[in-house]
């Protein structure tokens, strides 16, 4: 088994679908459909949307709720941080060796956790 897709909520879908348009240009998954409440990305790997919350109301971020980017160098680790910080994230965690991994986190634009992170030995 494995995780086919993720959404996280957003309050404004055109904000978040430039952000992760942006975070994800080089190398990503690639928009394949959007629409007045979603927009959504995937590639061969996995899907991933952001969404206006179905019931109407405030989207608000997962408390330990986290999004995990697998990616394939330390490099590629510290390009993601800086660029989700560049686009309005915040910093949540440096790019830093933990455990067996290095991994870098940052919040979106509605303040959903993300995780960049490769094997430490990339």
């Amino acid at each position: 088994m494995k995780i086919g897709y993720f959404t996280v909520g957003t309050n404004n879908r055109e904000a978040s679908a430039k952000f992760y348009d942006s975070l994800f240009a080089q190398g990503g998954p690639k928009q394949v459909a959007a629409n007045e409440r979603l927009t959504y990305w995937q590639n061969e790997n996995f899907a991933f949307a952001t969404a206006l919350p179905i019931d109407g109301k405030p989207a608000t971020h997962g408390n330990g709720a986290m999004v995990g980017f697998g990616v394939d160098s330390v490099d590629e680790v510290k390009r993601l941080h800086k660029l989700a910080i560049d686009l309005g994230g915040t910093n949540e965690g440096d790019p830093n060796q933990r455990g067996p991994f290095i991994s870098a986190y940052v919040r979106d634009l509605d303040h959903n956790k993300l995780i960049f992170f490769t094997e430490a030995t990339s």
